[in-house]
């Protein structure tokens, strides 16, 4: 069966959307699904098309180049010229899924909606999520099935959109990590925070929780893993509150997998005070690595919480409450058990059942890959 899987962002870009792809991908290929990405490029600087891990990877450009916006009118074109078995939308909050989702439809052949869906730090592209959902859901609602990472986005979705919950199924993102390299023993006084550096994510508010954290606990520091346009102002207030001794921020390329599972596994504790996150795969990795986690009590990372993985704070928790929540955990560490977590294995296997089941007996235009041409349609052809 031929897939293709359409996102704004793939490798080598880092974040949640592109691991899911990087992992779940070459694992449907191992399954013996021929698996293409189309994926934008705003850079220029990126292969228009590559082989990844067994993926052919396919890239157009996007514009504006400083917003996370993605205008790529190429997907559209792409899409119209070849159909697929099925064709994957990862993401819904970027111009990358009108413009997908619309040429799909004229198509008319089946394809499936995963949203992954985030938070964001513009005051005004969140005002507008209710005109976005609104806007989008005539697309959204012709999807063969509609996918959550967690039982809150499918519910999320299900009455933000008005789409019978029956529509959706729920596929947890894995949780898998490389072992820690031999020699890396747990620091009780590193925490470490990671994800895309945007407000919205709360890196801040561990910063500010920071110098009365020291007061408590004078060997604490904390390391910020990721880049993004939040950066400056995160060091800005690094400096203002005479922490540049406490705090590192720097990312660590998605390529990079044990470095970032060394980390992990060194930390006393691994904090997300997100304001928003469906089924975080950054907490999910921590977790696997059987470290301590303290989020906020909101969306998704509520569920999480709910089910005993971490703790939870409220997300108008002060600095100073920030603080005593961190203390607690470095000062008397839980024993974190074996837990029984969704593994990448297990998402591949059950997007595999929801491709079978939604491809069923249908005949469509395959997709015939040509060396030098790249992607082009090739004849119609029965699946089953």
């Amino acid at each position: 069966m031929r897939i293709l899987m359409v996102s704004a962002r793939c490798y080598p870009f880092v974040g949640g959307i592109e691991t899911h792809i990087q992992e779940v991908g070459p694992r449907l290929v191992a399954r013996g699904y021929s698996v293409d990405v189309l994926t934008t490029d705003p850079s220029g600087k990126l292969p228009i098309e590559e082989n990844v891990r067994g993926m052919c990877v396919r890239r157009v450009p996007a514009w504006p180049r400083e917003l996370d916006l993605y205008v790529a009118p190429q997907v559209y074109t792409a899409i119209r010229r070849g159909t697929w078995d099925l064709i994957h939308f990862q993401g819904y909050n970027t111009f990358v899924s009108p413009i997908g989702l619309l040429a799909a439809v004229r198509t008319g052949g089946p394809f499936v909606l995963t949203f992954h869906s985030g938070g964001h730090s513009s005051r005004l592209r969140n005002a507008v999520r209710s005109t976005q959902r609104a806007l989008l859901r005539p697309l959204v609602a012709k999807a063969a099935r509609l996918i959550g990472v967690s039982e809150f986005e499918a519910n999320f979705f299900s009455t933000r959109m008005g789409i019978p919950r029956e529509r959706f199924v729920v596929v947890p993102n894995g949780a898998a990590m490389p072992a820690a390299s031999p020699g890396v023993k747990v620091d009780p006084y590193l925490i470490v925070s990671s994800g895309r550096l945007e407000r919205y994510k709360g890196h801040h508010r561990v910063i500010a929780a920071l110098p009365e954290l020291i007061r408590r606990i004078p060997n604490a520091r904390l390391r910020i893993v990721g880049t993004g346009p939040y950066e400056g102002a995160l060091r800005r207030l690094v400096s203002t509150l005479g922490l540049d001794d406490r705090v590192t921020i720097a990312g660590i390329p998605g390529s990079e997998r044990q470095r970032m599972a060394d980390l992990l596994a060194s930390a006393g504790l691994f904090v997300l005070l997100s304001d928003y996150e469906a089924h975080p795969v950054a907490v999910m990795e921590a977790l696997s690595l059987r470290r301590p986690v303290l989020v906020s009590d909101t969306s998704g990372l509520r569920e999480l919480a709910t089910k005993g993985l971490c703790c939870a704070l409220p997300r108008d928790a002060s600095p100073g409450e920030i603080a005593a929540a961190m203390a607690e955990e470095l000062e008397a560490p839980r024993e974190i058990p074996d837990l029984a977590l969704p593994d990448w294995d297990a998402c591949a296997e059950a997007l595999s059942d929801v491709y079978r089941d939604v491809s069923g007996n249908r005949a469509t235009v395959s997709l015939a890959h040509d060396g030098a041409r790249g992607l082009r349609p090739a004849t119609r052809a029965r699946v089953g």
